[in-house]
Order: structure tokens, then sequence, then C-alpha cells
């Protein structure tokens, strides 16, 4: 390969993922190329709105559809030529006009009738969303069908609960997937309603529609109620709400958006997290799933790094920072803001790449999660039964006293640490547990001391998360 060649100014313009690669190969529907023609699909569902009230001939429709097909826009000078105007649409309408004019001069005037540059981007912006959402709900769906079956399979599967990276008492490895269940059916809730919300935008200079209006007076129209009309017809070409009012300078959907990512990304961070400690070597209770090259490391050929749970983490890191930029966005001036408007493109189409390829990664890592409960249940006795102490406390309180027994029990577990003896040894050797009566109902000592008698409610939780799930609605959100 010839670096040289790849090198300075001439190199091209490809944004595939290289920096990132947990959206490597699923970037393209938010590339430069996608949102000129979420642009053009714009303008085309602006002249077919207009059509269908009687303000644009539809002679003309078919023309600038025809064109729009053949794509006649240059990406890379597109963007070096919206410098001039601060945004892309200037150069777009114009390269538009003159493509249309050249098979159909009188159909030239119906391009871009009535609009203003935020309309069209807004929307294009608006659209892509929807279709990234829509997407993203699908991966969440498979991720969240992949995580109840864990739960369901493993809701009594005993493992040791941590607080503070230590073991705190027994839980079930059915019940953390269950918690990861519930962080993925919350996202899934929050984009669902955000993808319903998404409105088209059409508001003219200033938010008054009044080149609309004026458009439709002149072609004999009637102007009165043609602002809610059209603004009706618009979103139903494009798939989008229509809004009450136009929003160029009033923000929520674009922070509404941030939080979405933000709740995509970080429910699945949560899960890639826990999965990244317990594949730690001397934990050993899952693995990813292993194909050829997966986790491989460049220096060590013995590695198979959790390299899926790696790309979330990695999303979940980088994506509040770009909902940061969307949430300022609702900080906007007068009815068109200076720099706040342009400062939103970028972080809302990375915000989309990395909940987009979390989504996608976590769906393979929950399906193919491998787990070994064996290895969970000999970590779990790492302790000799020191895991159990809470329940432990519970029952020799009524024997020895509350303090008594909270002081006994830390006596025990500090003894074992510094003998390395096993805290069941320690116990059962101890003055004070032989100096109390008999247990209660004649428990012996080894079954208060056995994990797996101390999972709580874990099961009967496990299924009301479950339960969630199966009721839910495959998909309420539209292609």
């Amino acid at each position: 390969m010839d670096l040289e060649h790849l090198s300075g100014e001439d190199a091209p313009g490809l944004d595939a993922g290289v920096l990132s690669p947990v959206w490597a190969g699923h970037g393209e529907s938010l590339s430069d190329e996608a949102w000129v023609a979420a642009m053009l699909d714009v303008e085309v569902a602006l002249a077919r709105a207009q059509a269908r009230l009687g303000v644009v001939p539809e002679q003309a429709v078919g023309a600038i559809e025809a064109v729009v097909r053949s794509r006649p826009v240059e990406v890379t000078r597109l963007a070096r030529r919206a410098r001039a105007s601060a945004n892309p649409v200037v150069e777009l309408v114009r390269t538009l006009m003159e493509a249309v004019a050249a098979q159909d001069p009188r159909a030239a005037e119906f391009v871009h009738r009535g609009g203003t540059s935020q309309d069209i981007l807004d929307s294009a912006a608006m659209l892509l969303a929807a279709r990234t959402l829509t997407r993203i709900d699908a991966d969440l769906g498979r991720t969240a069908d992949a995580l109840a079956r864990l739960a369901a399979g493993h809701a009594a599967t005993p493992m040791a609960g941590r607080t503070l990276t230590q073991h705190a008492v027994p839980v079930t490895f059915g019940l953390k997937a269950a918690g990861w269940l519930t962080l993925v059916l919350d996202a899934s809730d929050r984009v669902r309603r955000v993808r319903a919300s998404l409105p088209a935008q059409l508001g003219g200079a200033a938010g008054t529609l009044a080149a609309y209006r004026e458009y439709a007076r002149l072609a004999g129209a009637d102007p009165a109620g043609h602002a809610a009309a059209l603004t009706a017809a618009f979103a139903e070409e494009l798939g989008l709400r229509a809004p009450e009012a136009p929003w160029h300078t009033v923000r929520t959907p674009l922070a509404d958006l941030g939080w979405a990512v933000v709740a995509v990304t970080g429910g699945l961070g949560k899960f890639a997290t826990d999965v990244l400690g317990m594949a730690r070597t001397e934990v050993d209770e899952v693995a990813e799933p292993g194909a050829e090259g997966s986790g491989a490391s460049s220096a060590m050929p013995q590695k198979r790094n959790p390299v899926l749970a790696t790309m979330i983490v990695s999303a979940t890191r980088q994506a509040p920072a770009q909902a940061l930029v969307l949430g300022q966005s609702l900080l906007a001036e007068d009815e068109r803001s200076p720099g706040g408007w342009q400062s939103e493109w970028q972080p809302l189409r990375e915000a989309l790449r990395l909940a987009t390829g979390a989504a996608h990664t976590a769906a393979r890592l929950a399906e193919g999660l491998d787990v070994f409960p064996d290895h969970m249940l000999r970590n779990l006795r790492l302790t000799g039964g020191a895991v159990v102490s809470e329940r432990l406390n519970a029952v020799l309180a009524p024997l020895l006293g509350k303090a008594a027994a909270k002081r006994l029990l830390a006596d025990v577990a500090r003894e074992a640490v510094t003998t390395r003896r096993s805290f069941e040894e320690v116990l059962a050797a101890s003055p004070d547990l032989a100096s109390a009566s008999e247990l209660p109902d004649g428990t012996k000592l080894a079954d208060l001391l056995d994990p797996a008698n101390y999972l709580g409610a874990a099961e009967e939780l496990v299924e009301r998360v479950l339960h969630r799930h199966r009721s839910r609605p495959t998909s309420n959100a539209e292609d």
C-alpha cells in the first residue's frame, strides 16, 4: 500500500469509523451522502405536500423527483461551498434548481418554494434520526430477547453479589441479567417515545410560514388554514409528527434525542461493564462469543479480549458529551440561532452513530455470551461462607444479642483472613458460638452457610422483569 498516497491534503475525505470501531460498518446511514440524500428527500416531500394543496403543479413534482433520483449533488463540493452560507442547504438548493432547470425550466421555480434552510436541514435531521431510532430499537429488541433467555435460564444460578468490588451477599446470575434487561427495556421505551414525537420542521424565514401562505395565495388557494394543512401534509410525506408550531429556536427535539442516546448507551454500558469484570481471567464467570480473530491482540497470541464490551463502553463514555451539546441547543437566540444551530449537526450525528453501534454490538454480545455457572459457584465459595454473614447475623442476634452477634461475625471474618482459614472453620471453633443455645428449628450451621440457601426473592424478581418483557409490544416505531 502506498501510504504516502493516502496522506496530506489529497487524502480522500472518507469517515468510515476507523477511530470509532463501535459503529464501523453501521454508520453509513448517517454519512454525508445520507444527509444530502435526506435533504433532497425533504425537498421532494415539500413539493409533493404543496402539490396536494394546489400550490405546485404535479408535473413540476415529477420533474423534481426525477432529478433527485439521479442524486445531482457532489458531496465534497457541497461541503466546501457550504462555508459561504454556514449551512449546506443554500448550495444544495442552487444545485438542485440548476439540475431541474436543465430538464424542465418551468419546474425549477417550484423547487424549495417558500422554504428556508432550517426547514430542510432540521426535517432531514429528524428523518435520519427516526430511521436510526427504528434500527436501534430493533437491536435493543434482540438484546432484550437474549437477556430474557439468560435471566430465565439462570434465575436460580447462584453467584456472588458484589458491592464496592467485594463479595456482599449471594445473588443469582438470572437476577443480574434481569437488571440488564430492565435497562434495555427502559432504553427501548425512551427510544420509542422519542421516535414517535420527532417533528417535521416548517416555518419559513422566521417561523410564521408567511412565504408558504403567500405562494398559496398566488396559486389561487385560500391562505386561511394553509399553514396547518401544509405542515400536516409535509409531515405525513416524511412520516414525522406535525408540530403545533415551528421549532427553529425551540429545540426540545434535539435535547430529547440526546437523552435517548444517553439512555441507550448508558444502559448498555452497564451491561458491558459487568461483562468486563466477570470476564477477567481470575474471575472467569462469563466470556464473549468466540470467533476467528475476535479479541485478538497485536502482541499477545493467547489473548481473547472482551472487545464487544469494550466497544460498548467506549460509546457510553463518549455519548454524554455529544448529548451535552444537544442539551445546550435549548439556549437559542431570537428566531434563528447563530452558531447554536450549526453546532448541533455533528454532535447529533455522532450521538446517533454511537447509539447505533452500541445497540448492534450489545445484541451480538447478549446473543453469544458464554456463562460458566460452575465458576460462579467456585467464586461464591472463596470466602468459606463469609458471604452469608448477613444471614448469620439475623439468626444469631436473638441468641447472642444483636451487637454481640455482629461483633462475633466481624471477628471471625478478620481471623479467617489473617490465618488464611475458611470463615466456616473459624466460626465453628468459636467459643461464643458454642455458648449459644441450639440454633432454631434444628437448623444446621452448614445449611446456614450454604450460599444457595440465601438467595432471597431473586427468582420472584426475575419473573417480574420477564413479565414486563413478555407484555411489551414488539415495536411501535414506524420504519
